[in-house]
């Protein structure tokens, strides 16, 4: 019997960080790390760095969900990076650093939708989610060099002293969601 996939697509700051969470769930079978929600076809890094094309760094995120669910995807999502904060993850500054949902079919925005609704009504952080839920359209691919980034460069200043206690954070928390 061939296992069912889903996709979900994520951004939450730096697609460094996110990717180095994700590739760690139990059921996410592939994360690549790329540029969506914005107008400029097949954009580069440095184009969307510049905080011209519209796309903010997201991850896609291959998925069984007989192993790991959309809402448990999303759980993870907004435990492991600051959804009050309009543009910006700690000093990634910039409309590229939105924190965002976009979501694949109307179940994910719905979903989405409600666990938003559902965490900023639990008062866990003193501002509101200001976490954007829109439509998936495009994905482009980042350029090799930014895949698996965490795990080909772990002492590498940024992913020691940014990601890697993030991801401590996350193996702590999630311990029953590792691989």
């Amino acid at each position: 019997m061939k296992e069912k996939t889903e996709v979900a697509t994520f951004g939450g700051g730096c697609f460094w960080c996110v990717e180095a969470i994700f590739e760690r769930v139990t059921g996410v079978h592939m994360v690549v790390s790329g540029y969506s929600g914005g107008h400029v076809a097949n954009p580069s890094y440095k184009q969307v760095t510049s905080g011209t094309t519209g796309h903010a760094e997201v991850i896609q995120i291959s998925f069984d969900p007989g192993e790991v669910n959309f809402t448990e995807l999303l759980e993870i999502f907004f435990k492991t990076h600051d959804p009050t904060t309009l543009n910006r993850q700690g000093a990634d500054v910039g409309t590229q650093y939105r924190s965002i949902v976009l979501y694949h079919n109307d179940e994910q925005r719905q979903e989405a939708e409600k666990v938003i609704k559902e965490l900023d009504a639990a008062g866990i952080w003193k501002d509101p989610i200001v976490t954007r839920v829109e439509p998936f359209d495009n994905f482009y691919r980042a350029e090799g060099y930014h895949q698996e980034y965490f795990e080909n460069n772990p002492n590498q200043g940024y992913c020691r002293v940014v990601i890697q206690p993030k991801v401590d954070k996350f193996e702590k928390v999630f311990r029953d969601k590792l691989k």
